[in-house]
């Protein structure tokens, strides 16, 4: 008999529906299950692509026995921590308090009122390697419960209390001051793998958002190190482009295989980025590929992203991407096994993950081709296909941004028509959602949803001066104030105000491996003060900056995202207006290059209020460059642009 999950829409529960566990999805169903049986709530998180969630539901909840013990003596919650970070983020940070360690799968053990009183990540069927069997922890949990509950209890209050982490955080008194910007960019030289790039050792993430602030600080070497060495390694697909969703290795060699909708985002825009400010064809190459690969194998017929592809295929992680030297001989010839650094024994596994050669061959693009081809031939790894609000914002920023500098009109009218999507479906009733599957739009959105949105509405506007992308930014930025603002200590909440009371009502603040909503509200919100001259705006963002700029300075590689916010705040912000017919090599005069400290409008003077009594020259386009609204005599040449920009 399916359980109680064969009505949802996440892929990662519907995986789910068969167990002989009597999975429950979060809801209050589950919750006053458990306060009128006094039983303990088993809370099992996951997502789709990750690949010890698979191996446990093998091992463990597919397994008769060991249903019945879960199903005897707790209230079983699975829940997807893609749909729901608000509850993963609080569990996640008890099971790191507890045991010193996180991951996923995640399971933690609750008392009916929501509070944590035991966690791990995987356990495996049988005791090995120092890890207690589930079985075991299954039986010590209900022991400990049925014998202490009532101690257990007593501790609740404390436990909830310090589960809201962030958001006991006061706002610094000390100011904003220019030189720890440089000293964070010294912290990131520092920590730099001088050898491999990134940061630290295995497993290493992709650093986008720490690569990103030190290209706006004008340092090249440590991004330009990173991205080469992300783009000739395996954790990029050296076949069908994009990103894995990290390295397993210190080399950036054998990745872990899944590939992510939202690392792909990012790393698109650090290599869009890393090609302006360096000029190397490669990374130009790795950001259309990466963009190339998501509107390919993500991208929905409604306009929306999918979530991501897994590791796995027929159980097997990485199976789908690894070749043998016989296999690579025979699609694409001796020359391109060697330039793809196959050898008979494998680099993995005793298969070949494929990493990129020195130059660049002129049959690079017709070896790809024939490697892709047969590879599609072969069972695909599991496709998580719901749309994250947040994630899709995420790529409308990539794609718009892309699409303006690279004049690729595919890239535009996909970020246009993502946008359409997110705005249309994903808001059934005029409110976003964070989730949309097979027609249905359902939770409430969080904040990382509005802002990571935010930011993609204004590079959008940015890249068309389409005046709806911007009136749908400001609509978006004054719900974001009106729901998630804390008036208290600043910065905004994970969740609304009006979403379901949890243990914990928390703020984000880590912008690694993905952006903080208080990092991108911030961001989004300082651009949206440059274009509009609304300060209510930019002090909703300082709020942000007050709560976070001393521990963001101290530990650059976990606040990249803030950082960017705060050197935008810090740096002078030029603001540019383009007007008249003809605006074409202004445009291109303004993208040529890497201008973080930049916002862009064009249009109709009654577009946005940048535009307002901007008129053209002898009717002629032009330009007028200002800074907080007090503007430059207007210029018609692209070189004077340009001289002004510099």
């Amino acid at each position: 008999m399916p359980n109680r999950l064969a009505q949802e829409t996440s892929p990662y529960l519907l995986q789910h529906k068969d167990n002989p566990v009597d999975w429950n999805p979060w809801g209050e169903e589950a919750l006053t299950r458990a306060r009128e049986e006094d039983r303990p709530l088993l809370v099992s998180i996951g997502y789709s692509a990750c690949h010890w969630c698979h191996v446990m539901e093998r091992e463990s909840f597919e397994d008769e026995a060991t249903a019945e013990l879960m199903n005897e003596r707790f209230v079983c919650i699975k829940l997807d921590r893609e749909e729901r970070p608000d509850l993963d983020s609080i569990y996640m940070e008890a099971c790191q308090a507890m045991t010193g360690h996180g991951g996923w799968p995640l399971n933690v053990f609750l008392t009916p009122e929501q509070v944590p009183f035991h966690a791990g990540t995987y356990f495996p069927p049988q005791a090995r390697q120092g890890m207690p069997s589930w079985s075991q922890v299954l039986r010590a949990v209900s022991v400990a419960w049925a014998d202490g509950k009532d101690e257990i209890r007593a501790n609740g209050a404390r436990i909830a209390e310090r589960l809201r982490g962030g958001a006991l955080l006061a706002p610094s008194a000390e100011p904003f001051e220019d030189h720890r910007l440089d000293e964070a960019v010294g912290k990131l030289r520092d920590a730099h793998d001088p050898v491999h790039g990134g940061f630290g050792g295995a497993p290493k993430f992709p650093p986008s958002s720490a690569l990103e602030f030190l290209m706006r600080r004008g340092e090249l070497e440590v991004p330009r190190d990173t991205l080469r060495e992300m783009a000739t390694g395996g954790i990029y697909d050296q076949v069908g482009g994009g990103f894995a969703r990290y390295s397993v290795d210190e080399r950036w060699l054998v990745p872990h295989f899944e590939k992510m909708l939202y690392d792909n985002a990012l790393l698109a825009r650090a290599y869009l980025h890393g090609w302006q400010v360096t000029g190397e064809p490669l990374f130009r190459r790795v950001c259309e590929e990466t963009l190339d690969w998501a509107l390919r194998e993500l991208r929905g017929p409604e306009g929306g992203f999918m979530c991501a592809l897994d590791a796995d295929s027929q159980g097997v992680e990485g199976k789908f991407y690894v070749w043998s030297l016989a296999e690579l001989r025979e699609v694409a010839g001796e020359e391109a096994a060697t330039w793809f650094g196959a050898s008979e024994s494998g680099n993995f596994e005793g298969s070949n993950i494929l990493v990129r050669g020195s130059g660049e061959p002129p049959e690079l693009d017709e070896w790809r081709r024939r490697l892709y081809e047969v590879r599609s031939r072969r069972v695909w790894p599991g496709l998580d296909d719901k749309r994250l609000a947040a994630w899709n914002g995420l790529m409308i920023s990539a794609l718009a941004e892309a699409g303006a500098v690279f004049e690729r009109e595919d890239f535009l009218e996909a970020a246009r028509a993502c946008g359409d999507f997110v705005l249309g479906e994903m808001c059934p009733d005029g409110r976003l959602r964070r989730t949309w599957k097979d027609g249905r739009a359902r939770l409430n959105a969080y904040l990382e949803d509005h802002a990571f949105l935010l930011e993609g509405l204004l590079a959008l506007y940015e890249a068309t001066f389409e005046p709806r992308w911007f009136t749908a930014a400001r609509e978006l930025a004054d719900e974001t104030i009106e729901r998630f603002a804390d008036p208290e200590h600043g910065g905004f909440f994970e969740t609304s105000a009006d979403h379901e009371q949890l243990v914990a009502r928390r703020k984000d603040l880590e912008d690694h491996p993905i952006p903080s909503g208080n990092a991108s509200a911030a961001m989004g919100l300082l651009r949206l003060a440059a274009l509009t001259g609304e300060y209510g705006y930019e002090e909703r963002a300082v709020s942000v900056l007050r709560l976070l700029h001393e521990v963001a300075t101290r530990h650059p590689v976990a606040f990249g995202h803030l950082l960017q916010a705060l050197d935008f705040h810090l740096s002078p912000v030029r603001e540019v207006a383009l007007v008249g017919p003809d605006r074409g090599e202004l445009e291109r005069t303004v993208r040529a290059r890497f201008r973080p400290h930049v916002v862009l409008a064009g249009g109709e003077p009654a577009d946005v209020p940048l535009l307002e009594g901007r008129e053209p020259v002898d009717g002629r386009a032009a330009a007028y460059v200002c800074e907080r609204f007090a503007c430059l005599r207007p210029v018609t040449e692209p070189s004077e642009l340009a001289a002004l920009l510099a």
